[in-house]
């Protein structure tokens, strides 16, 4: 089966998972469709020691080859679910091939794939683009990864070239930052992993934003308007404030690289009950914790201004940075770096605006970088793919697999 044939029927599979389940893995029961579908699959590939545990991770393995049993045990992990910010169910994608570079039609949505809001669309010209039809975001964050890795893993057995220990995993719920939380590293049996969850084929990352969450719950005091001088509490005029009272231009929009943000994602409420939801993000972690300090000032002087309980507010750790994990174990950026070269291209290392998986095994005692799929534009109407992003990274998994066989460090 082909990477596309893969990937075509997976996306087709609505995976989406739900924000706020915590205490529940995964967060939706439709995740368990594509989980029965990757387990048999893989069972009829030839994966030793298939299993799915019961929150619904999804693990397999590959014996290493005779005289290859010394070499390090090599993991790859995606994750089957995709991101509840807009719908994945019934996606029908667009095969566009020899593409000519210019604007797409998405269907009969009314949306337009163009170069003026995708400037890079022209560099993809000739390839064979996958695209929504602008009802539903498309799934190759991160299907696109699992079709790359059990593409290469379909190809590694049927080859039967030299390799050592090859463990593939596929996770739910990373979409809600949730992904690794019941992940077992020991069950898993890799000395070293990479997720394949990244975007443009030639990307291979180690840094990612530390981050956390911050929750405003606001208490007003409601009373007729006509007579409420120096008496009404108006909550939903403070949640509105909060953002106001942050710096002006550290948003996502006007942020990029390195630098951090403070990102108003949900704000509701009325005269009595407001809140006001964040998530904060930083590369340094010095100054994630100064950001901390600005949020628990804004609460405190709002507080102060109308009244002690008026602002609660709630800060949660989501994730670290993996660079001071992944820096002691750098072996894995050169071995990628180096197939990507030899397969004709140079690698790109950009910090990821982001987290994944990764970033969370990292700390469980996995060091797990993570390398690109070919995507783009993920989590809406307007995310695509090309075939040859797609089968250029199957051979990139290929390439650091037989790296590692050759004597990759333990």
């Amino acid at each position: 089966m082909t990477v596309l044939e893969r990937f075509l029927k997976y996306v087709k599979v609505h995976t989406a998972s739900e924000e706020g389940k915590w205490d529940t893995v995964p967060s939706t029961r439709r995740q368990l469709d594509l989980v029965k579908m990757l387990a048999y699959e893989m069972e009829e590939m030839g994966l030793s020691d298939v299993r799915v545990s019961e929150y619904g991770y999804v693990f397999g393995s590959i014996p290493a080859t005779p005289g290859c049993e010394d070499a390090p045990a090599i993991g790859f992990i995606a994750h089957m679910d995709t991101a509840p910010d807009f719908s994945g169910e019934n996606v029908k994608p667009q095969v566009i091939e020899n593409y000519d570079g210019g604007d797409v039609v998405l269907g009969e949505s009314g949306r337009v794939l163009s170069v003026k809001k995708f400037p890079h669309l022209p560099q993809l010209k000739g390839r064979t683009l996958v695209t929504t039809d602008g009802t539903t975001l498309l799934g190759g964050d991160d299907k696109a990864g699992i079709a790359e890795i059990l593409t290469a893993c379909e190809r590694i057995i049927s080859e039967d070239k030299p390799h050592g220990k090859i463990c593939v995993g596929f996770t739910p719920d990373e979409e809600v930052g949730n992904g690794a939380s019941k992940f077992d590293v020991r069950d898993f049996g890799a000395d070293y992993a990479y997720t394949v969850d990244g975007g443009p084929e030639t990307g291979v990352e180690f840094e990612n934003f530390n981050a956390c969450s911050a929750d405003f719950y606001i208490n007003g005091f409601n009373v007729h308007p006509g007579s409420s001088k120096n008496t009404m509490v108006n909550a939903a005029l403070i949640a509105s404030k909060i953002s106001a009272l942050l710096p002006e231009y550290e948003t996502p929009r006007d942020t990029e690289g390195y630098e951090g943000f403070f990102h108003l994602t949900d704000i509701r409420g009325d005269v009595e009950k407001a809140e006001a939801h964040f998530i904060v993000r930083d590369h340094d972690k010095n100054t994630l914790e100064a950001r901390k300090k600005t949020l628990l000032h804004i609460a405190e002087i709002l507080n102060q201004q109308y009244g002690e309980g008026t602002v609660e507010l709630k800060i949660t750790g989501q994730y670290r940075n993996m660079r001071e994990i992944i820096e002691k174990d750098m072996h894995l950026i050169e071995t990628a770096s180096r197939v990507i070269r030899s397969l004709g291209e140079e690698a790109v290392t950009l910090p990821v605006r982001g987290g994944t998986d990764g970033a969370s095994l990292s700390f469980m005692g996995l060091p797990c970088p993570n390398i690109g799929t070919g995507g783009y534009a993920a989590h809406g109407p307007y995310e695509h793919v090309t075939v040859e992003g797609m089968e250029f990274v199957t051979e990139l998994i290929m390439g650091i697999v037989s790296e590692y066989a050759k004597g990759g460090k333990r």
